[in-house]
């Protein structure tokens, strides 16, 4: 029987952008796929499911139409198809991108040949990906990798909570007002989070930074993992951020700003 192989948008090396190890070399996977349409979201392009063409069980088979199952079926999308370059000639979007499907194996063994130990699975949202598990499972067990899972925080997260050793960590978003998904948040992801984990506020306004600090608060955030806040890109200026955790003495709050969006061009992809 042919292994599950995940819808793989992108894959490359750079820095950590956010999180406990900004500035650090990290392997990003960055997955197809998300439940959710936050309304500042940088990576709409990769939000979309795509799903093989039928009767494609391998990477080399040949779909119908003479494509191959490492290629994207164009997905209907009116929001994505910016200009012309995004359509294909049936009026179709493909993003710009290919989608490779790659086995848990194949991913690793990508990942152990960049030579980096830092691994940022991302999407998308990786944590809704068919058979997710056995992807971390097959990296915990290497313990000369470090695993960071961007999620957003409206897939459950209990049961990995449980049983991943602390070298597969999860960074959780909690999704402000500001992002129009507030409501599909797993609260319980906050209860039961750990200390090697790390939630991060992302936020348009000071409605938003109020929000985030109705949730520390709440879930004694601070007492439990590492808490950062940034900046919606464009939106608020970090220095408003810094002046509200001055004026509310947010204690163990680390503003962070998102550093390849400095680096290159804020749309720039495979950075």
């Amino acid at each position: 029987m042919d292994k599950l192989r995940f819808a793989v948008a992108e894959k490359f090396i750079s820095i950590n952008g956010e999180a406990r190890r900004a500035g650090e070399l990290s392997v990003f996977i960055r997955f197809r796929g998300c439940n959710l349409r936050c309304n500042y979201c940088d990576t709409l392009w990769a939000c979309d499911e795509v799903k093989q063409e039928e009767n494609c069980t391998n990477t080399g088979a040949e779909c119908g139409d003479g494509r191959t199952a490492q290629k994207m079926s164009c997905v209907r999308d009116e929001n994505t198809a910016r200009d012309p370059g995004d359509m294909c000639g049936d009026g179709k979007t493909t993003h710009d991108m290919n989608t490779e499907y790659m086995t848990a194996e194949e991913i690793y063994g990508y990942i152990k040949s960049s030579g980096v130990k830092n691994v940022t699975l991302t999407g998308g949202e990786p944590m809704i990906q068919k058979n997710i598990a056995e992807l971390l499972e097959l990296l915990s067990e290497d313990k000369n990798l470090r695993t960071e899972i961007e999620t957003n925080g409206a897939v459950p997260l209990e049961e990995y909570y449980g049983k991943m050793p602390d070298n597969i960590s999860f960074t959780v978003d909690y999704k402000c007002p500001g992002s129009g998904m507030e409501k599909a948040m797993h609260l319980q992801n906050f209860e039961k989070i750990r200390s090697c984990d790390t939630v991060k506020f992302v936020v348009s306004d000071r409605t938003d930074l109020e929000k985030m600090c109705e949730v520390i608060s709440e879930y004694g955030l601070t007492e439990k993992c590492t808490v950062y806040v940034s900046a919606v890109f464009g939106r608020i200026e970090p220095r408003e951020i810094v002046d509200y955790m001055i004026e509310n003495k947010l204690n163990d709050v680390r503003l962070q700003l998102q550093i390849h969006k400095y680096v290159w061009d804020p749309q720039a992809r495979g950075v």
